[in-house]
């Protein structure tokens, strides 16, 4: 078995979905499971960890959990010593979460009554929910206030604007971002507000997202689930058990501009409100033409399952093509790409309403990939000029991050990029 194959092995500890998954999308509050008794670590905990350490950060080709809590932070200090040694505060804080303890050794209720905590406590009794914490670095980052100008990698490109986007700044860009995944909503957003508390001082928040109903599988073990459009999401997207197609497609190679990057990748996040009260108008047989599957079973027009290859050939009624010319099937497949692919874990949302009646509902879209330049703007590119799709489609939010590689149990995050 490949180094990769073996990580995969050792990340699939498939754990209880905790019973608030199906309230994801109210916006529950986080937690985490607690070393409450004499230190240890629960039970419970211990069957729905994923392993921290790894040559890859968890979180990327890990099975995708219910839930998620994204955060972009900007850096207030221009103290470069401050910001490592918040990222190493940081990586102690993830080891204890993701196992299953509280943020620090004291916890919620050890310490003195007449401190703070060291935890916020909303995690109580919580197992860690296969609880996974992925850090990354953003282009603005790498300017002169630490000396890291050298550093950047040159996949890490400010993205171009694209036709049809209508960004909002402060749902865009960052300097560092979090990512915490779990089956359980409390136990991400505890994460992500931990994280954030040990970095008063040193950094505030610049936006966040949650996410409910994972819009992607990255396993072969799991289901394609579906998007707020009623579709299966993600039919073929790549799984973790095609090591060789993560090795040329996500992962970073030391030849490929900064050795520090290597086992790391390149992540996109766009958020992407869709029109669902438009889309609802649209009769199953415009629906079904627009994306180039059935609803019901996934299968590509013309086929009869959902895994079925896709024929871009098949002709319908005087020889014209089933699967449309502007189809997101055909624009975004990877015989239309040359066989370029990029690794998604995508959640949906629902930020409560937009004012004049709709609700504000969409994707938080999340591409990694080994090269942005080259895998996810040409895609976009395409999607976002000739994608019918796109008239129910309206992308808000977008940023991009560097996602250096995993941690052995005495690194820490930074320390390739500090080195």
């Amino acid at each position: 078995m490949t180094e990769e194959g073996t990580q995969v092995s050792r990340r699939k500890l498939f754990g209880l979905a905790g019973a608030g998954v199906a309230l994801a999308g109210a916006g529950a509050a986080a937690g985490v499971g607690i070393d409450r008794l004499g230190g240890g670590t629960p039970a419970s905990a211990a069957v729905s960890t994923v392993d921290f350490h790894g040559e890859h950060q968890a979180g990327i080709d890990t099975p995708t959990q219910q839930n998620l809590h994204f955060a972009a932070l900007d850096v207030t200090t221009k103290d470069a010593n401050k910001l490592r040694e918040l990222l190493r505060t940081w990586t102690a804080a993830a080891r204890r979460m993701t196992a299953g303890q509280d943020v620090g050794p004291n916890g919620a209720l050890g310490g003195s009554a007449q401190a703070p905590p060291d935890d916020t406590g909303e995690a109580l009794d919580l197992p860690a929910s296969d609880l996974t914490l992925t850090i990354g670095f953003g282009p603005s980052l790498f300017d002169d206030r630490f000396g890291l100008a050298a550093k950047r990698p040159p996949q890490l490109i400010d993205l171009p604007a694209f036709p049809k986007d209508k960004l909002d700044p402060a749902r865009s860009g960052g300097d560092l971002c979090i990512q915490a995944c779990a089956n359980d909503p409390q136990v991400a957003v505890h994460a992500v507000r931990n994280l954030v508390r040990l970095g008063f001082g040193v950094t505030e928040v610049r936006w966040s997202q949650l996410g409910f109903g994972r819009s992607s599988s990255t396993s072969r073990s799991q289901q394609t689930p579906r998007n707020l459009f009623g579709f299966k999401d993600g039919t073929n997207n790549i799984k973790a058990e095609d090591t060789d197609v993560l090795r040329d497609q996500v992962w970073a190679q030391a030849g490929d501009g900064q050795a520090w990057m290597a086992g790391g990748t390149y992540l996109v996040a766009r958020r992407i409100r869709m029109h669902i009260e438009t889309w609802d108008r649209e009769t199953l047989a415009g629906q079904e033409q627009i994306v180039g599957r059935t609803k019901g079973t996934g299968a590509p027009l013309g086929q009869t399952g959902e895994f079925d290859q896709v024929d871009l050939q098949v002709g319908g009624a005087g020889g014209t093509p089933l699967i449309a010319e502007d189809a997101h099937i055909r624009l975004a497949s990877r015989q239309t790409r040359k066989g370029v692919q990029i690794l998604r874990r995508g959640y949906n949302f629902v930020d409560g309403s937009d004012g004049v009646g709709h609700l504000e509902a969409g994707l938080f879209f999340l591409a990694f990939n080994r090269d942005t330049r080259t895998q996810y703007v040409p895609m976009q590119q395409v999607l976002s000029s000739k994608d019918a799709m796109m008239e129910y489609l309206q992308h808000t939010g977008s940023a991009h991050f560097a996602i250096p590689p995993g941690l052995t149990p005495t690194s820490n995050w930074g320390d390739g990029l500090f080195a």
